[in-house]
């Protein structure tokens, strides 16, 4: 995608979001992995009251990275084939 095709997907969000709402734009991801990446570094980001607040436009620079482009792949490393009902490994959709 490119970096206009994530502006308008996250068109609805404002320019600095909380935890919960970067952790919905990545697709659903854990507040400990979203802490583990602010922990880290990988996003850009300020702590203000003990709270994360990302700038949208460090959101895209990171879809839009290395880093999440290798973590998407090890995720999808990661999911179990789901075999269909009564069927066998010959049958996968």
């Amino acid at each position: 995608m490119t970096r206009t095709q994530y502006e308008a997907l996250f068109a609805e969000y404002p320019d600095v979001v909380t935890l919960p709402q970067f952790c919905k734009m990545l697709g659903g991801i854990g507040d400990n992995t979203a802490r583990k990446l602010m922990r880290e570094n990988v996003v850009r980001h300020f702590v203000i009251d003990h709270g994360y607040m990302i700038p949208k436009t460090c959101v895209i620079d990171y879809v839009m990275s290395k880093h999440y482009k290798l973590y998407r792949l090890k995720l999808k490393a990661k999911l179990p084939i789901r075999m269909p009902k009564g069927g066998s490994e010959n049958e996968l959709p």
